[in-house]
């Protein structure tokens, strides 16, 4: 078992897979009708439909519980302040340049659908004079996840840090007994409760600002991803109990859908419940077999790490670009479909190794690590294996 002082794989494979299945999505919202999107193919599909209303139960929920652990990694060896910065150059940077470079093509091509006639550079200015999307020309698209990791990450950091503390583990010690036996169900009743409570007067909007009901459902998924790994036996009872939790989100899951495919849908508290109770049971199924399953380190896994966030930055424009021309075209949907998403994927991940990887001021713009330097006794190593190999050779 790894210690909760080091990174854990199994975690790192579920960030990556939680991206997956976000781009898949976007690869197949042009393409089904429940949804609105950006741009629109004129034929949809039902059964990409049908995936994507599973993967959006937990995508997102996933994603931010895996920054919660993922922040308890950051401040294991920073100060409050030093993490504070090191968020602001990790998530602020990304997003101000994501805002001003990467989401204005996206707007652009929705525009061109919408009837404007100029080109790129005669639409970029409207950005700045139209006001915020959809009215106007301003906007994050899909980089709201990262505005408000950011302010979650910057308003709970001093709560966070005390809970890494010897103090706050002793006056949060009822947390350990949680893991006893299936308890560990009580820790999503909270996130339950505030969700039912606000849904309905709250809408999804992603502008910050009136996204009030779902401000609670994100915190509460970051807060239980950092408290699962502040207290290590609550991973260890999700590994314990994942068939439990599998049960419950096939069960949850198939019982919406007997609603949506019946056009039964009830207005009703009990049913808005179980959409928050199937995501928290599809992320406890998927730690608790990821852990089990995942938890082993591959060598191509830092390449992958490296290259998930500036992917999760790009990705989205690159599609809506791919989609704009695909749509015009008259093959069937899921051609269309697997068209989009096999070349926007090859795209994204050629402009990051290409344009983004190998240069420091890229990776410092998209959020990533600076490039670790050789030091001398690297290099020396290698001078010494070159000589050694010269020697064999001749």
């Amino acid at each position: 078992m790894q210690p909760t002082s080091t990174r854990q794989s199994y975690l790192d494979w579920l960030r990556i897979i939680s991206i997956i299945t976000v781009f898949f999505l976007h690869s197949s919202m042009a393409y089904v009708e429940e949804w609105g999107w950006h741009l629109k193919n004129k034929e949809t599909s039902n059964l990409l439909m049908e995936i994507n209303f599973w993967l959006g139960r937990f995508r997102m929920p996933l994603l931010f519980f895996i920054s919660g652990t993922v922040t308890y990694f950051m401040l294991k060896s920073r100060s409050t302040g030093s993490f504070i910065g090191l968020r602001f150059r990790r998530l602020f940077i990304p997003l101000v340049f994501g805002i001003l470079v990467v989401v204005p093509p996206q707007v652009y091509m929705e525009r061109l659908t919408q009837g404007f006639k100029g080109n790129f550079a005669e639409f970029y200015s409207t950005v700045f004079t139209t006001g915020t999307y959809p009215s106007g020309n301003f906007s994050w698209h899909h980089l709201w996840f990262i505005v408000y990791l950011f302010l979650y990450d910057i308003l709970f950091a001093p709560l966070f840090k005390w809970m890494m503390s010897e103090r706050g583990k002793e006056r949060l010690a009822f947390f350990n007994m949680l893991a006893n036996g299936k308890w560990i169900y009580l820790l999503p009743v909270p996130s339950v409760i505030a969700y039912i409570a606000m849904y309905i007067h709250f809408p999804e909007t992603h502008d910050l600002i009136h996204d009030w009901a779902r401000h609670v459902y994100w915190i509460f998924f970051l807060l239980t991803g950092f408290t699962c790994i502040n207290f290590p036996v609550l991973m260890n009872s999700l590994e314990r109990n994942r068939r439990t939790s599998f049960l419950l989100a096939f069960l949850s899951i198939m019982l919406i859908n007997y609603f949506r495919w019946n056009d039964q849908e009830p207005n009703t508290y009990a049913y808005g419940a179980l959409y928050p109770i199937t995501a928290w049971a599809w992320i406890f199924t998927f730690i608790g077999y990821g852990k089990r399953y995942l938890n082993k380190k591959h060598p191509i896994q830092n390449y992958i790490n490296e290259a998930v966030y500036p992917f999760y930055i790009l990705h989205q424009t690159i599609i809506v670009i791919v989609v704009f021309y695909v749509i015009r075209t008259s093959e069937p949907v899921l051609n269309k479909f697997l068209f989009t998403f096999i070349t926007s994927f090859a795209l994204v991940m050629c402009i990051y190794h290409l344009f983004i990887r190998p240069y420091a001021i890229m990776r410092f713009l998209f959020g990533m690590k600076p490039k670790k330097k050789k030091t001398k006794e690297v290099v020396a190593e290698k001078s010494n294996e070159m000589m050694q190999a010269t020697v064999q050779i001749s």
